[in-house]
């Protein structure tokens, strides 16, 4: 067995576990907590992976964004991968909270010291899939699977679905940073995990990658009206609006929800819908 639990729990009807196990991509141990939902007792299910913000870890969201609660409802296991590598030591990588550590964006890093170790996007489209089918293909369809997340975690999820057309059925994203080019995060980020080329960052960027898309968008987005990062200019959705608009795309549900904020109260809100716009597009049967 290639990787170490370190916590079973029992909630919903089916088994939270928080692993840890080796990753290439990163060449670290790598947190990681999986939701298998009661139906996997008898039967393979879905995937659902979830992909978390600055600064959090996947405890963040499996103790307070309860996304467990619609997921045993409908059958989808979760995975809630870490947001970066840890215990590199790398010059710079724990300056800022923005940056380096809990910080990755989701890229595969060309710049040094960061190249070859800040690696999440070969870390979650590589290595996690085939570490679930390897120890948990028994219980888990992983072939069959969404993607969503929460601000950096929102940027990553919409990439990497805009990047992998066929790898996920569906995305969705709760107040994304959807134009990293044209804001402060970003911007910083990109610099320091790929240097000066500016031109060669909006390969990361999901308001430029969405022009190249072709069919139905199957996303979902919520932005809340109150959130003080949207308010600065961090997040950028109507830019990712703008540009579906333009493009011709369907299949963009854009939602801006008054008063909520940044946090975890945004995030349970509007959990149940989020897992169900995954189950739609991953269970076959009637309409959900």
């Amino acid at each position: 067995m290639s990787y170490t639990t370190n916590a079973t729990i029992h909630t919903m009807g089916g088994t939270l576990l928080k692993l840890s196990h080796p990753s290439a991509s990163t060449t670290t141990n790598m947190a990681l907590s999986i939701f298998l939902p009661p139906q996997s007792s008898s039967s393979k299910v879905p995937l659902l992976i979830y992909l978390s913000g600055l600064t959090c870890s996947p405890d963040n969201c499996t103790d307070k964004g309860f996304l467990h609660r619609w997921a045993s409802s409908h059958g989808l296991a979760v995975a809630y991968p870490d947001t970066s590598p840890r215990g590199l030591n790398l010059p710079g990588e724990s300056d800022s909270w923005d940056f380096g550590v809990a910080a990755s964006f989701y890229i595969n890093a060309t710049a040094e010291p960061f190249k070859g170790k800040y690696s999440m996007e070969d870390y979650v489209t590589k290595d996690l899939p085939d570490f679930l089918a390897r120890e948990f293909g028994g219980k888990i369809d992983v072939a069959n699977k969404s993607i969503c997340g929460h601000s950096m975690g929102g940027h990553g999820a919409l990439t990497l679905y805009l990047k992998n057309p066929g790898m996920y059925k569906s995305v969705s994203a709760w107040a994304p940073i959807s134009n990293p080019t044209q804001c402060p995060w970003g911007q910083n980020a990109f610099k320091g995990y790929f240097g000066g080329d500016e031109e060669g960052w909006k390969k990361h960027d999901a308001t430029e990658l969405v022009k190249g898309w072709k069919g139905d968008l199957k996303c979902l987005v919520d932005v809340g009206t109150g959130d003080n990062f949207y308010k600065q200019g961090q997040l950028l959705p109507e830019n990712l609006e703008a540009a579906a608009k333009e493009t011709g795309l369907s299949g963009l549900t854009m939602r801006y929800q008054d008063g909520y904020d940044h946090s975890y109260y945004f995030i349970s809100t509007f959990g149940e819908d989020h897992v169900k716009h995954a189950a739609k597009h991953l269970l076959s049967g009637p309409s959900l």
